[in-house]
């Protein structure tokens, strides 16, 4: 199957921006800086529009992998590993349900539902349409305020949900209780929405019929951030917070 390379391209831009936005959080409330705090916020609306953009092409990506358990479930590995390193390092930004979580369990539900199938005897996929991709924007727009307690079609009506049903041990659905923290949160809801759209565009990507110029590679840079997207999400924060602490460290001395 040729590779779509403008896939690797945009997964490799949201890393970069991922990149520089952790590492503004990381001037701005781990080192105490005041200008690292401005160009957080300043970019803080852009954050939903490049993590959504990620969580769209993995769901992609899920229709041309050969196993979406096993993919899921070293992927959930790696995740738990991720929250036991942060819960050791840095406490105050234990991460419980992050990105990583959120698509290990989205891999693993995709992948349940490709066996299910399989045990049926429905071994062609699918054609693609559109109105379940249509169904999965407005999903997500109703479902987008959950985790602030409550679910709103646009313009139209606001509806508030029960406080009772916010509990911490609820907060992978998206209903973090009262003393839930997470340094990095991903719920399913709303979220799966879009994994789940992307799934379904993925229909195309396997079929071949992708358009002719998303397979040429046009910029290499964010191609190689793309294939490497998981290494640098790993080690990106480390190197970042290491990276803060010698700056600081040097300035301190000067």
């Amino acid at each position: 199957m040729k590779r779509i390379h403008l896939m690797d391209e945009l997964r490799g831009f949201a890393v970069f921006c991922m990149v520089f936005y952790h590492g503004f959080y990381t001037l701005a409330f781990l080192m105490n800086q005041s200008w690292g705090e401005w160009l957080y916020r300043f970019f803080m609306p852009a954050e939903p529009w490049f993590a959504g953009l990620f969580i769209l092409i993995a769901g992609i990506s899920s229709n041309l992998t050969r196993s979406n358990l096993v993919r899921g479930v070293k992927l959930l590995g790696v995740a738990l590993l991720v929250t036991l390193a942060t819960a050791i390092a840095v406490p105050q930004e234990l991460i419980v349900f992050g990105i990583l979580h959120f698509l290990s369990v989205c891999m693993i539900a995709f992948g349940l539902v490709q066996l299910l199938r399989r045990r049926l005897g429905r071994t062609e996929e699918p054609p693609f349409r559109l109105w379940p991709v249509v169904v999965c924007a407005a999903l997500f727009l109703v479902t987008r305020h959950l985790q602030s307690g409550y679910l709103q079609i646009p313009f139209l009506l606001r509806v508030t949900l029960p406080s009772g049903w916010y509990q911490s041990w609820l907060a992978p659905l998206g209903l973090p209780g009262p003393g839930f923290s997470s340094a990095d949160y991903f719920p399913l809801l709303p979220w799966c929405f879009v994994f789940a759209a992307g799934t379904v565009v993925g229909r195309l990507a396997k079929a071949g019929k992708f358009p002719a110029w998303t397979y040429p590679s046009r910029v290499p840079f964010f191609s190689f951030l793309g294939r490497h997207a998981l290494l640098i999400y790993i080690v990106h924060q480390p190197v970042i917070y290491g990276a803060a602490l010698l700056v600081q460290a040097l300035a301190t001395r000067g």
